[in-house]
């Protein structure tokens, strides 16, 4: 069974580039898998693209606020859970 660990919340969502804007309380890395969990939100993905100051990063830290490209809309507020074998 695959645990989940609440890592970060949706500050923001970029409707047109399907960006979320995450504000993150752990480390996120590239290839990591999340899953955004809201009232109307529910999805698992891997992070494929992360920005931070509109560059490309392979990892970010708690404190931080990064860029995710995500596959559905997300909404400020979300919980972003990262998900561990």
């Amino acid at each position: 069974m695959t645990e989940q660990r609440a890592i970060g919340q949706v500050i923001h969502y970029w409707t047109r580039l399907g960006v979320a804007g995450v504000e993150l309380s752990d480390t996120l890395k590239m290839d990591d898998w999340v899953h955004f969990r809201g009232a109307t939100t529910d999805f698992q993905q891997r992070v494929t693209s992360m920005q931070l100051n509109q560059r490309f990063i392979n990892q970010a830290h708690a404190g931080q606020q990064v860029g995710i490209l995500v596959a559905d809309r997300v909404r400020p507020g979300d919980t972003v859970f990262l998900l561990e074998d």
